[in-house]
């Protein structure tokens, strides 16, 4: 089994360069079983949200895998509805409750609308309580970067943004490394985009190397610096996504692969309306 290498954050922390998300498994026992083969073929990063609704069976199947807890990585995120001080020191706690687990090794905001400042600062009095090891932030664009994080005491580890070779977030980018900030990507294969995959160049390279476009796509993205955790249920992908540790894309390639970005993306976190439309969207308090 290939060791994962990992990524050194800001605050020390080594992180697993490679995850597993869990985004839109339903929690039908689906994510049990893919978390529990994920950790079984040699994944030790694993993605959830308390907006994913799967916390429980993500625990469970960390739980149930006899793997030390040392040796996994978890993150979890916060839901809009649970900002502000007072309403995110409830919220962590339920998550903790929920994952079966003492801590977590990395904590979002996820969605940077409203009371950010008080969310952030529950997460730092957690932080030195030892409930979370390193925090961050998700979605954030340059401007809301810039509208929140100067009201920070502590600079987030990293920030969880889309990201794929479409949409290589440059100007954010450059942003983040002034301060050695992390970019991690959620939708790392472009949701499944068939255009990305029949990339001529990303189809050369899948041909040279004797690997999937999914997996060039990701060892370009793993050679950025880039955090990736694809997602899936099907254990060949599950098993592929992770095989991407045995080879390297030259100088050239991945200039090459640079130049597909296009500067946009499917989700514009600065567009009118998406606070209001996100805290409305569902309730993480439902089953409470």
């Amino acid at each position: 089994m290939t060791k994962t290498p990992t990524i050194t954050l800001n605050d020390g922390r080594a992180i697993p360069a490679i995850g597993f998300g869990t985004f839109q498994i339903p929690d039908d026992g689906s994510t049990y079983q893919a978390v529990k083969e994920a950790l079984a073929i040699g994944y030790r990063h694993i993605d959830t949200a308390v907006a994913y609704f799967n916390e429980d069976e993500v625990g469970q199947a960390i739980k149930d895998s006899g793997i030390p807890r040392d040796q996994i990585w978890v993150t979890s995120k916060l839901w809009l509805q649970d900002y502000g001080f007072d309403a995110a020191s409830r919220a962590i706690d339920r998550s903790l409750t929920k994952l079966r687990l003492d801590y977590i090794d990395l904590y979002l905001i996820h969605q940077p609308y409203g009371d950010v400042p008080g969310a952030w600062q529950a997460m730092e009095a957690a932080q030195k309580a030892g409930k979370l090891k390193s925090i961050g932030v998700s979605n954030m664009t340059p401007t809301l970067w810039q509208k929140f994080v100067p009201q920070f005491e502590t600079i987030p580890a990293v920030n969880q943004v889309e990201f794929n070779p479409y949409f290589q977030q440059q100007p954010l980018r450059q942003l983040l490394a002034a301060q050695d900030v992390k970019l991690e990507a959620w939708a790392p294969l472009g949701q499944g985009n068939q255009a990305l995959f029949k990339e001529p160049i990303i189809q050369q390279l899948a041909i040279k190397y004797h690997k999937d476009a999914g997996q060039i796509i990701l060892r370009f993205e793993h050679q950025e610096g880039v955090i990736v955790f694809p997602k899936s249920v099907h254990s060949a992908w599950i098993k592929s996504n992770r095989d991407i540790f045995d080879f390297e894309l030259t100088s050239t390639e991945m200039a090459q692969l640079r130049a597909l970005d296009t500067g946009k993306g499917h989700h514009d976190p600065d567009a009118p309306g998406v606070s209001e439309q996100l805290l409305h969207a569902f309730d993480v308090h439902a089953d409470d």
